[in-house]
């Protein structure tokens, strides 16, 4: 019967190529959703884990999350710089770390922040040093630049008709390790000379001057036809906070114990600040994908059951054109339960190299979208087969071999002398 079957499949391969392709896209594209939507939840879950709490001022939850964490560029509102300060004296904070961003370079973000947060992130560097001076920048693992390279920031991005800055030049001392987050395609600098570049550094008056034109700024500096300041890239690292802090857009707060960080986010969610756990965010993201997943899934499922139809069709004018064929086969003694088998044998070997095509095909896509994703926005994608996997396999497995009945039954009922006299 095996012989029969793959010289059949011989003598019509562009048929036979016809529907195993038409299997494999379909099942790639229920495949690809699935690995997609998986990919970007943990990937995501992963990289607010290295967070524990997010303050800023008080605004959309989701904003904060998506600009701190995932460094996507949106201007925030800035809360006062003596949040900060209590913040880095609260006994219940192990560590606060203060960010400021919306200058780029080369296409990376520019973050502001401090030593703290470069050890959290990266308790041993790759290469080089943390800060030392003002002038000092340390790379995410991703960035693609040199140690001692310079970097000139850009307010806001070339895209988006940005300037560059003339008011200091950093120099690259140190390289983190891969965190998997979207931290790994950040340059870090320190925070001071953020504040200097932007106006908001060493005296009240330029800070009480930020605080006035606190509307006509993004979360990092001054837009672009405001007065150009100067930060000393030689100048010591001063990270006094209790001395001095300007406004900030959020942050990143690590709290000694689980019971600090909920008084923390509880103290924090009222007037004009905002707590947030990133997690919580995420899970509320989640719902919405959630969402949009069973809307892909349901047109995935709907453009299967189109190619499920059609496959039936084809199948069944494929009987109807071998019925002198199939009467041969009984004239010469063959039973009808061979014929059955053959025929249902045939179509369902065919369909079932087709979906683990479709898996394969899928899997690709997924890797192929999650490199993309990766590289524009840093964490990293995933892509893995679960559990939930194996019995949507066995489902489409169990559907193709329903499917198959059909033209196998219709061959079984037909008359060999009918089907020679055709």
């Amino acid at each position: 019967m095996i012989g029969f079957i793959l010289a059949d499949i011989r003598r019509h391969k562009a048929g036979t190529l016809a529907i195993l392709l038409l299997v494999a896209v379909a099942v790639a594209l229920a495949v690809s959703v699935i690995l997609q939507e998986r990919a970007l939840r943990l990937g995501s879950a992963r990289a607010a884990n290295a967070f524990d709490l997010v303050i800023g001022a008080a605004g959309s939850e989701t904003q904060l999350v998506l600009s701190s964490i995932f460094l996507q560029a949106a201007p925030l509102p800035l809360m006062d710089g003596a949040v900060f300060q209590r913040l880095a004296t609260d006994p219940r904070v192990a560590f606060a770390a203060p960010i400021g961003f919306g200058d780029s370079f080369a296409g990376y973000p520019l973050v502001g922040t401090s030593s703290a947060l470069v050890a959290h992130l990266s308790p041993q560097l790759q290469e080089g040093a943390g800060f030392r001076r003002e002038g000092d920048a340390v790379i995410g693992a991703a960035v693609d630049l040199a140690m001692a390279a310079v970097i000139k920031p850009m307010h806001g991005t070339a895209e988006g008709g940005g300037h560059t800055h003339t008011g200091i030049a950093y120099s690259v001392v140190g390289r983190m390790k891969p965190t998997g987050t979207p931290w790994d395609r950040a340059i870090l600098v320190p925070i001071q000379a953020v504040w200097d570049l932007h106006g908001m550094g060493h005296a009240e008056a330029d800070h009480a001057e930020a605080e006035g034109e606190q509307a006509k700024h993004s979360s990092a500096g001054p837009a672009s036809g405001d007065l150009e300041h100067s930060a000393d890239p030689a100048a010591a690292l001063d990270e006094d906070w209790a001395a001095h802090a300007a406004g900030l857009p959020a942050v990143l707060v690590k709290p000694r114990t689980i019971a600090d960080a909920y008084k923390l986010r509880q103290e924090y969610r009222s007037g004009t600040t905002l707590a947030v756990f990133p997690g919580e965010v995420l899970t509320r993201l989640y719902a919405t994908l959630g969402d949009a997943k069973v809307l892909l899934l349901a047109v995935a499922i709907g453009t299967q059951a189109l190619i499920a139809a059609a496959l039936l069709l084809v199948t069944i004018m494929h009987v109807a054109q071998r019925r002198r064929q199939i009467g041969a086969l009984r004239a010469f003694g063959a039973p009808r339960t061979v014929v059955f088998r053959i025929i249902w044998f045939q179509l369902f070997a065919i369909v079932l190299a087709g979906i683990f095509l479709g898996f394969g095909l899928g899997y690709l896509a997924s890797e192929i979208i999650g490199n993309i994703v990766s590289r524009q926005n840093g964490f990293t994608m995933p892509v893995m087969f679960d559990s939930e996997d194996i019995v949507f396999a066995a489902s489409v497995v169990a559907f193709a071999a329903v499917l198959a009945v059909v033209p196998a039954v219709l061959a079984y009922r037909q008359s060999p002398a009918a089907a020679l006299k055709g």
